[in-house]
């Protein structure tokens, strides 16, 4: 039988989410009165589990707080998450806030946007903060963070061969073939399709993969 991937040994430490530290329901009450629109129960409970957690959600990009979100109100979109430069968004549609666990919608900030430039990013919001908290991950600490170049837009062989595949989907979903994530040992990789980003837990680790006459292994 086939063992399905797991996220022990990651250089996510996911032991920090049993301290994890959120936002009160209070707080998430007065931006619902605030907006006059409901949060989904699953933004809620993820806003409540490690919202305040910055070292989870903004190594990279930013998790608004909840006075901080807003409504594009041009396309319908409570804008939830920012890039760091504001090159992207991430939003749920008004038309999906009464759903427990919407779908998550991305928007680059063109320089010409279009009366509705949000795309499909990933089908619920409880995976979403999955990717938000690996990815967030991978810029945690730069001393054990990487590049690897694929050829053309696959993984070199060897990566291929020893890395599993994590168990979330292909994304944007809007857009594909799209990013994939890996796992091997103390190391976690993200295949955005033409580059790919990785993470050792320990300088160990990542010598051990990034070291030019070591193989993985």
């Amino acid at each position: 039988m086939t063992q399905e991937p797991s996220l022990p040994n990651l250089a996510l430490d996911l032991d920090a989410l049993a301290a994890a530290v959120g936002y009160a329901p209070a707080d998430l009450d007065a931006a619902q009165a605030r907006l006059g629109l409901p949060l989904p129960a699953a933004l809620r409970d993820a806003y409540q589990l490690l919202g305040c957690r910055s070292d989870l959600t903004d190594n990279q990009d930013s998790l608004l707080a909840p006075k901080d979100l807003y409504l594009d109100a041009d396309r319908g979109v409570l804008v939830f998450r920012v890039e760091n430069q504001s090159c992207a968004y991430w939003g749920i549609r008004v038309t999906d806030l009464d759903q427990d666990d919407p779908p998550v919608v991305v928007r680059a900030d063109l320089v010409r946007p279009t009366a509705d430039d949000w795309a499909a990013w990933l089908g619920r919001v409880s995976v979403a903060f999955v990717e938000i908290v690996l990815s967030e991950a991978l810029c945690a600490d730069e001393d054990l963070m990487g590049w690897v170049t694929p050829d053309d837009t696959d993984l070199p062989e060897d990566i291929a061969a020893t890395f599993r595949r994590l168990p979330l989907p292909e994304y944007p979903i809007s857009q594909q073939p799209g990013s994939r994530w890996y796992a091997h040992d103390e190391i976690i990789l993200r295949d955005d399709r033409g580059t790919a980003m990785f993470r050792a837990r320990t300088e160990a680790a990542f010598d051990r993969f990034d070291g030019e006459d070591e193989e993985v292994g």
